[in-house]
């Protein structure tokens, strides 16, 4: 079942195990994760389906040498049902909890509902795994809060009609491909609306208590955070690397609740730049260059 905002979906208990700092319900919060302070390596944008073997072994033992507490993907994982062969692999690999997002690739050669529903499925299997487009928010501690949603490039910024650009998405997706190309633009417009949905839902949800949010995010969702070569986006691009249905409601909510920080993490680009919205409102785009998965950062979360 996935993530609703009115809190009507099922618990996710299957396999769940103090060992992994997991605890959580659907709509709800179940307590905090075990310690106060965690210490999560951030990555995006992986495409660990360009990657060979010797180069995955590689990446599997920078990420366990960082002894961090867990790590966040910020979409772009792989492709197909390699996604789930790779997310498999990294739970089995690492043992740790792994938070992630789907980005646009992830999508290819399948259906975006099917996709979020096997991902979704996946997490309930394996304890390590958290799929945050289909979770509530996590209480870090009383005062920090991670949560994630898929994001779209929804052709709200930019100029949609008068651009030349047209993504591989609407040949290797099927909601796409299958229809008419005069509906994709109404369809990534669903799709940002559907993702700001839960975004604004899921923010509603947090204490007015917490100090700081996190927000992982596939898409950036501002053309100031949308990175490439030092610049940002211009209008050709735009449209479908810009989620601005969901920068408008982390707009709303920053303005709302000034006292509590919103931290955006984001990928889609491959270039890495970071944008200050407002003063409580930061968002950082993460670097990413094919068959080379880096770890972005680590965050030292209190």
């Amino acid at each position: 079942m996935f993530w609703r905002p009115d809190g009507l979906n099922e618990k996710k208990t299957a396999g769940v195990t103090s060992r992994f700092l997991l605890a959580m319900t659907w709509g709800c919060y179940s307590g905090r994760i075990g310690n106060s302070h965690m210490r999560l390596l951030w990555t995006s944008d992986i495409h660990l389906n360009h990657v060979d073997f010797p180069t995955w072994d590689q990446w599997l033992l920078a990420l366990c040498e960082a002894e961090a507490d867990g790590l966040l993907i910020t979409g772009d994982i792989s492709e197909s049902n390699d996604v789930y062969f790779q997310l498999r692999r990294l739970a089995d690999a690492f043992a740790k909890p792994i938070y992630f997002v789907l980005g646009n690739h992830d999508f290819y050669g399948s259906s975006i509902a099917r996709t979020r529903q096997q991902a979704s499925a996946l997490a309930r299997e394996l304890p390590e795994l958290c799929y945050l487009t289909d979770s509530a928010p996590i209480a870090i501690s009383d005062s920090v809060y991670l949560l994630g949603e898929d994001g779209w490039g929804d052709g709200t910024r930019g100029d949609y009609q008068g651009s030349p650009v047209r993504m591989q998405d609407f040949e290797q997706i099927s909601d796409f491909h299958q229809v008419d190309r005069d509906l994709w633009q109404g369809l990534i417009q669903q799709q940002g609306q559907q993702s700001a949905a839960r975004v604004r839902a899921k923010l509603s949800s947090v204490p007015d208590s917490a100090q700081t949010i996190y927000v992982a995010t596939h898409v950036p969702p501002f053309c100031e955070a949308c990175w490439y070569q030092g610049r940002t986006t211009d209008e050709n691009w735009a449209p479908f690397f810009v989620c601005g249905q969901v920068g408008d409601a982390l707009l709303d909510y920053a303005a709302e609740h000034p006292h509590i920080k919103l931290v955006v993490l984001c990928g889609h680009t491959h270039y890495r730049g970071t944008a200050e919205m407002l003063p409580n409102l930061v968002v950082h785009t993460a670097a990413a260059e094919y068959a080379q998965p880096e770890i972005e950062s680590s965050l030292e979360i209190h």
